[in-house]
């Protein structure tokens, strides 16, 4: 039995839409894919009105147009547009062999720290493909280079969630810094003592200390170092 022609309508209808919202996914997927080569994303700098700006970074390549005033010619992130410059998120050097994508020699959490940057660009910009070369292959999958790079920022995770848990155990010192009065540690229970950080040669390959407080019964403990100047029980230290 032929079907109604309210119901053969109805039904073309709904097959036209649903075409229709399969063509619109399906380029929409597509444009989100588009594969650059570091010359092609060089073009998208800011130098040219007539173009978006795009920035790599770990090899997704975002547009970065609305922050124009920041990443567009003259503005102070113009350095990151038309390349991927991920080793400059977190060495500050912005010029020369600075402005790469090698993450070599970098710690675990200077790389976690990286991966931060990635993360903070897909919730802000809009991602618009991936750039060929150390991330990802000429199909667009991702190199043993990334997966490594997403490995090894774990571990900066792992390490950094251990060290808080670490230091949670011993307070830190109070501060504070003027231009006028210089700076100020204290302690509002115990004394201010510099402690070496334990897992930080493991996390950035340097050795650095923090202020923390110390019960007084504590003060005897070996690595804890009084501030220059200041008394073995003061509360307050000028730094």
């Amino acid at each position: 039995m032929p079907l109604p022609a309210k119901k053969l309508l109805t039904s073309s209808f709904f097959g036209f839409t649903l075409l229709v919202a399969l063509i619109a996914f399906f380029l929409k997927f597509n444009s989100g894919q588009k594969l650059f080569t570091s010359e092609e994303l060089a073009l998208y700098n800011g130098t040219d009105d007539s173009l978006p700006i795009l920035l790599g970074i770990l090899g997704s390549v975002f547009d970065v147009t609305k922050g124009k005033s920041h990443y567009g010619a003259g503005g102070g992130y113009n350095h990151f547009a038309g390349r991927d410059a991920s080793r400059a998120f977190v060495s500050g050097n912005f010029t020369g062999d600075g402005l790469t994508d090698s993450l070599q020699g970098l710690s675990s959490t200077e790389v976690h720290s990286v991966v931060g940057w990635r993360d903070f660009y897909i919730r802000s910009y809009k991602f618009v493909g991936r750039l060929v070369g150390r991330y990802y292959d000429s199909q667009g999958n991702p190199t043993k280079y990334l997966k490594g790079v997403e490995g090894k920022a774990a571990r900066g995770a792992q390490l950094l969630e251990k060290q808080k848990n670490m230091e949670a155990k011993q307070p830190s010192c109070n501060s504070r810094w003027s231009q006028d009065d210089g700076g100020e540690v204290w302690c509002n229970d115990g004394f201010p003592r510099l402690v070496q950080r334990p897992l930080e040669i493991a996390l950035t390959g340097k050795m650095s200390k923090r202020c923390a407080c110390f019960n007084e019964d504590q003060l005897g403990q070996p690595g804890l170092e009084v501030y220059n100047g200041c008394d073995y029980l003061a509360k307050r230290c000028r730094v």
